[in-house]
């Protein structure tokens, strides 16, 4: 249900684009991010809570609600109840869910979308690009290193639609990452900037 075209929609429309089942109060997402950290403006906020290796994101659920987001995705056990104000959306994986997300906003990108990815170089090539873009021309670069499996929706959920231009850097560590990857950005123009020792063993040829 890819009908979502911009970040101020209800979550209730968010959780019918990423197949997720709703509960809770509803309320409207501006802004998504995946660090408890960086939830600096609650209201609007998205918190998607991820299990990583060394944290889960559940944990944090608790302590951003008091500072008041009041917007989740979930795919762990979360007493609705305890947070009246709030809505969930839960799912089966919460990256699988943010990256859902990511594909649906993608078409409201009217420009070109360029892709980098490579063994190396992929951020210092992106980067030239934006040194070289042309003054007047609107250019969004994935921020830092933002080419993993969270980093890249999140970056695509970074775009206000009109960039003429939008630059995704993208980086795989396994084979089957990169059809994931390419799901969500569907670019008009891919780099590819070197594939050496690093990921050839991932490859058949």
């Amino acid at each position: 249900l890819q009908f979502i075209r911009n970040m101020n929609d209800l979550l209730t429309h968010i959780a019918a684009c990423v197949g997720g089942a709703f509960e809770g109060t509803d309320t409207t997402v501006v802004r998504v991010t995946t660090d408890s950290r960086r939830a600096n403006l609650p209201e609007g906020t998205l918190f998607v809570a991820i299990r990583g290796t060394n944290r889960d994101g559940h944990d944090y659920i608790e302590p951003l609600y008091c500072k008041g987001v009041r917007a989740f995705i979930v795919d762990g056990a979360v007493d609705v109840r305890s947070y009246p104000e709030a809505g969930f959306v839960r799912c089966d994986d919460s990256v699988a869910a943010l990256q859902r997300l990511a594909a649906c906003l993608r078409d409201r990108i009217r420009g070109k979308v360029v892709a980098i990815t490579g063994s190396n170089g992929k951020t210092v090539t992106k980067e030239w690009i934006a040194q070289l873009c042309p003054p007047g021309v609107k250019l969004f670069r994935s921020p830092k290193s933002y080419n993993s499996q969270i980093g890249v929706p999140l970056s695509l959920l970074m775009t206000a639609g009109d960039e003429q231009i939008a630059v995704i850097e993208a980086g795989i560590s396994r084979k089957g990452e990169m059809q994931s990857l390419e799901r969500i950005v569907r670019p008009d123009i891919g780099i590819i900037t070197n594939i050496g020792d690093a990921h050839q063993e991932n490859f058949d040829t």
